[in-house]
């Protein structure tokens, strides 16, 4: 029996008992979080981006979507990959710093989110007006956004295509008496 490559197996969480399975509750997360940090490979090399961004969720499968220059190194490795980058993100919220009482008692409480996806354009300007119409609603709580043609075509709008992901939950510790 050939023995399978354990580094192209998904591994389960280390700490399963912070894992965030519940819809609603990765929901929370993605609503929460301010911003993504997008890693990925191009010829200059390995790098990482932060943005800001909407998203479409339903388990098993996520949707990220962001808005940027037309120009620039991350749109340019995404053209050069054929519109099918590969990335890596991350995004996390409510990180606190807990002090214990010795250096290895310390600890951070957060939720994230941690995952690998295809990067890809969205050309059709109907997509565009309505990845751009999300973001807004998300981010900034404005629902009644109507964009011009020209505004469209002066940016680009990308997406994140996922259904490898998970969501962690790590609560603060509990107080002593």
């Amino acid at each position: 029996m050939l023995e399978q490559d354990p580094t192209t197996q998904l591994r389960p969480m280390r700490r399963a008992d912070r894992e965030v399975h519940a819809p609603e509750d990765v929901e929370a997360i993605l609503r929460d979080c301010a911003d993504v940090r997008v890693a990925y490979q191009d010829a200059q090399g390995l790098t990482i981006v932060p943005v800001n961004f909407a998203y479409e969720f339903a388990p098993g499968m996520l949707r990220l979507f962001m808005h940027s220059a037309r120009e620039g190194r991350k749109i340019d490795a995404i053209r050069a990959a054929g519109n099918v980058l590969p990335v890596a993100f991350e995004m996390d919220c409510d990180a606190t710093v807990y002090t214990g009482r010795t250096p290895c008692s310390s600890t951070t409480a957060f939720r994230s989110i941690i995952g690998t996806g295809v990067a890809s354009l969205v050309e059709d300007t109907e997509q565009k007006i309505e990845a751009l119409t999300l973001l807004m609603r998300q981010r900034t709580a404005m629902h009644d956004v109507t964009f011009l043609l020209r505004q469209v075509a002066k940016v680009a709008v990308w997406r994140i295509e996922s259904t490898e992901f998970t969501a962690k939950r790590h609560p603060a510790p509990a107080a002593r008496m």
